[in-house]
């Protein structure tokens, strides 16, 4: 009798140890979030989310699942442009964002960036894609103009210095759009 209690005793600790030893993901979930991002010591952007999801692996990740949204301060911290995203990853080691699902960036210029994959490098402070894109550019002294880029672009955060890849059509708000040969050619 005695030995057969040590035997289920110990089919129960094996058991046990089985599962102590299997890796559980490590996911901590954290709700409204409202986060400040600095960079050389000087107050950038804030960051603010409904859901966040940060995963505990070699190299962690934190997920934005549910929409994200970033104001952009310029050296004043006034707001000088601001993003919006349906989903948004940030890898910590690299120091980059990926966006996705209805991008939306605009500046207080009123430029206006939409597309549906886009990355955000901190360190760098710039965006890029290699995904159709639409910028809609505002100039008071001008019409609108739309531009169709079919291969991305770079931009600083605030759009002042920026460059299309394969710019397709340009609508000039006069005329209906212009073809336009790619710049590469």
């Amino acid at each position: 009798m005695l030995i057969a209690m040590m035997i289920a005793a110990c089919e129960n600790d094996i058991k046990k140890v089985k599962e102590l030893q299997e890796k559980k993901l490590g996911v901590d979930k954290a709700t409204k979030i409202e986060s400040y991002l600095s960079h050389a010591g000087k107050m950038r952007a804030k960051l603010t989310a409904p859901i966040m999801l940060r995963y505990q692996f070699d190299t962690s990740k934190i997920e934005f699942p549910n929409s994200l949204h970033v104001d952009f301060f310029d050296s004043t911290l006034q707001v000088e442009s601001q993003l919006f995203a349906k989903y948004g990853r940030y890898l910590e080691n690299s120091n980059k964002i990926f966006l996705r699902d209805s991008v939306i960036v605009f500046n207080i210029r009123k430029d206006t960036l939409w597309c549906n994959e886009l990355y955000w490098d901190q360190d760098k402070e710039q965006f890029y894609t290699d995904k159709p894109v639409v910028m809609s550019q505002h100039d008071p002294n001008k019409p609108i103009q739309k531009i169709y880029a079919s291969e991305g672009m770079l931009s600083d955060q605030n759009f002042k210095n920026i460059s299309f890849k394969k710019v397709g059509k340009i609508y000039n708000g006069f005329e209906s759009f212009i073809n336009v040969k790619d710049s590469g050619q």
